[in-house]
């Protein structure tokens, strides 16, 4: 599927594909809470890194989190990626998988499907105020959940078309 995505102004757009387009992972760790979840969670999508194409890239600026990685116990090095005029987060990369990139759905312009269940991860580090809003079907992890993106389109059959 191909995402189109764009930062609030207009200053950025962007195309990228996606085999994995459903928003259904949402995270509630402290730095997707700060950067990009207005509702105490930000929900990132999968695409392939080398199908991306930007207009208006002098605009996008990067910002390193620096946080300690749950699995690792190391410093991550992801990168996420936001406009430098109106603030609005775009996606989040990781060197240590760079055929991977991560849109933030919230980027995205055009339709996304709806997933039939959703994944709370990293539920820990959520905000006092925030209230879960999980279905009887979803999923909830104090931390990272016990499947990938990729691993969750497959398992619900709805890894979309090369």
């Amino acid at each position: 599927m191909l995402l189109e995505g764009s930062c609030h102004c207009g200053a950025v757009r962007f195309e990228v594909k996606s085999r994995h387009p459903y928003p259904f992972n949402l995270c509630y760790c402290g730095t997707c809470r700060k950067t990009a979840g207005a509702g105490g969670y930000a929900i990132n999508l999968s695409a392939k890194a080398n199908t991306l194409s930007i207009e208006g890239a002098e605009h996008i600026r990067v910002y390193r989190p620096g946080h300690i990685d749950e699995q690792s116990g190391d410093i991550s090095p992801q990168e996420r990626r936001f406009c430098e005029l109106c603030g609005s987060p775009l996606w989040v990369q990781d060197p240590r998988w760079p055929h991977l990139l991560h849109p933030h759905a919230s980027a995205i312009d055009n339709d996304l499907p709806v997933p039939p269940e959703r994944t709370h991860l990293m539920l820990e580090y959520k905000a006092s105020w925030v209230e879960v809003r999980a279905d009887e079907q979803d999923k909830r992890f104090e931390h990272y959940p016990d499947e990938s993106i990729e691993q969750w389109h497959e398992r619900t059959g709805l890894v979309a078309a090369k």
